[in-house]
């Protein structure tokens, strides 16, 4: 007979996707089963899948504020930014390209705004701010909040702020302090990685709850949250990456747009992870004879902080949560989104669904409560079979985009 390590090591083996595919179909099946019928087992079996997404979002709830904080700090302090000609390009490329990816993800949200089937509580009282100076005011305070007040009470701004600033006074620290964090930082995505694994389970209590009560309208709602990410993202990957290959290089840049696409996007795509893709980039890099002493150290850094898919869903995830309480942020205050979905988006990489653990950290912004931010976490991952792999593959292919254009300005290599 298996034992409980056996089982559990053969049900993390397999497919995430494939589980999380299955959680949805039974909780599909379940909830219409019990909504048509009079059997009392099913109505009781249904509420009890509403603990499993309950606990599901609670985990993520308490894991997230620790998460931001020392992924941030070990993001900055770590990093290594030398003196490597076309280095600071890249990276300028990099931000750069993140930053519109967060604008694409605001301005595709106000073109085509959607709520989601969220469970508000009856006394929740959330309003518009008044200005953007209002909303400066709010972030400003927000943002000087004790540290172990930002944590306990999840202020994400306040939580970043404290992370930037303390990766910043560390990066000329030892060696041990650095490894501290980084040691930190492993053991935090080892929690986070443990977390997703039950998330089957709780996207099927999830799903089960929501369709039992209010049909299957809320798999529409989800299906428009999939096709305005995804127009989104294509929207970022050919005309606003092409457009910034353009500006540097003065030259058509589809070619090396789709041959980006084509020989990292594809296998990011199914691979979703900018990490493993990272061997497939620098043959690429070879490949097209970019400069020897940049690619090995951009290739590796651009999955680290080139999020521009990532941005992308943070914000538009973030207005989606803000339009479903009936808040319209103005626009200024959206940009400023932007900013915040850019910084970041730079400390997302190596998590599973990193980007949308982000989520709370934008949702604060327009004082939306953790409790509704993790409901959106959860869509995340229902739609994530598609939302992930297109973002990796956006994510990554951009890495080998952004560091031919720096070659080729640096070095007329292209």
């Amino acid at each position: 007979m298996p034992t409980l390590h056996e089982l559990f090591k053969s049900y993390t083996e397999k497919n995430i996707v494939i589980r999380i595919l299955i959680g949805m179909f039974l909780g599909i099946i379940l909830a219409l089963s019990a909504k048509y019928s009079d059997i009392t087992f099913l109505k009781n079996f249904v509420n009890f899948s509403k603990l499993l997404g309950d606990l599901f979002i609670t985990s993520l709830k308490s894991v997230a504020p620790i998460l931001v904080f020392i992924l941030v700090a070990n993001s900055i302090l770590s990093k290594n930014f030398s003196n490597t000609k076309g280095l600071k390009k890249v990276i300028q490329l990099y931000l750069l390209g993140t930053f519109f990816g967060g604008l694409t993800g605001v301005v595709f949200s106000y073109l085509f705004p959607i709520t989601l089937n969220l469970n508000i509580p009856a006394n929740i009282n959330i309003q518009n701010p008044s200005s953007l100076i209002a909303v400066f005011q709010n972030l400003l305070f927000k943002m000087i909040d004790n540290p172990i007040n930002a944590l306990i009470n999840a202020n994400y701004i306040g939580i970043l702020s404290w992370a930037i600033i303390l990766g910043i006074m560390l990066r000329k620290s030892n060696q041990s302090t650095k490894h501290l964090f980084g040691d930190l930082a492993d053991a935090i995505t080892k929690i986070v990685k443990f977390v997703i694994q039950f998330a089957p389970f709780g996207i099927f209590g999830l799903v089960c709850i929501s369709v039992y009560t209010t049909g299957l309208d809320v798999l529409l709602s989800y299906g428009k949250l999939i096709l305005l990410l995804v127009f989104a993202m294509l929207f970022l990957a050919l005309i606003i990456n092409p457009l910034i290959v353009w500006l540097y290089t003065r030259k058509n840049p589809y070619p090396l747009v789709f041959f980006c696409l084509k020989e990292s996007g594809i296998t990011a795509f199914f691979t979703r992870s900018s990490a493993a893709n990272i061997p497939v980039n620098l043959a690429l890099s070879k490949k097209l004879n970019l400069d020897e002493e940049l690619y090995p150290i951009s290739i590796p850094l651009g999955a680290n902080i080139n999020m521009g898919g990532a941005s992308v869903v943070i914000a538009i995830m973030s207005l989606c949560a803000a339009f479903s309480l009936g808040l319209k942020p103005d626009f200024a205050s959206a940009v400023l989104l932007c900013l915040v979905a850019t910084i970041g988006a730079c400390g997302a990489s190596g998590v599973a669904g990193g980007s949308l653990m982000l989520i709370p950290l934008a949702c604060s912004l327009f004082g939306i409560s953790d409790d509704i931010a993790m409901q959106v976490i959860a869509i995340g991952f229902i739609i994530g079979v598609i939302q992930d792999s297109l973002e990796t593959a956006i994510n990554s292919s951009t890495d080998i985009l952004f560091t031919a254009v720096a070659s080729y300005a640096t070095a007329t290599k292209y």
